[in-house]
């Protein structure tokens, strides 16, 4: 497949749709070259993708809320120093 972009009218051929299904099995966990060549069928590769995507993005929002929540406790932790050593440099 040609690294060009596509106009809206062309399509892709067979081969090129099962080479860009085999290079997305290859990002998912797991995957290994025998389980690559074993002939899982396009829906199940794409179905597993899907799930990976969802999960992903699921571990993202756990780690953002967690990084909100640590960040929160810094900024209460900076606010107590600043007052900490503001009453240090007035005494």
């Amino acid at each position: 497949m040609s690294s060009r972009r596509r106009s809206n009218n062309s399509r892709f051929t067979q081969d090129e749709i099962n080479d860009l299904v085999l290079k997305l099995q290859s990002l998912l966990p797991n995957s290994s070259s025998s389980r690559c060549n074993s002939g899982v069928p396009a829906s199940k590769i794409l179905e597993e993708t899907c799930n990976y995507i969802r999960m992903l993005h699921s571990q993202v929002d756990d780690l953002s809320e967690k990084l909100s929540q640590i960040l929160a406790s810094l900024d209460t932790v900076t606010a107590d120093l600043v007052d900490t050593l503001i009453s240090l440099l007035q005494q």
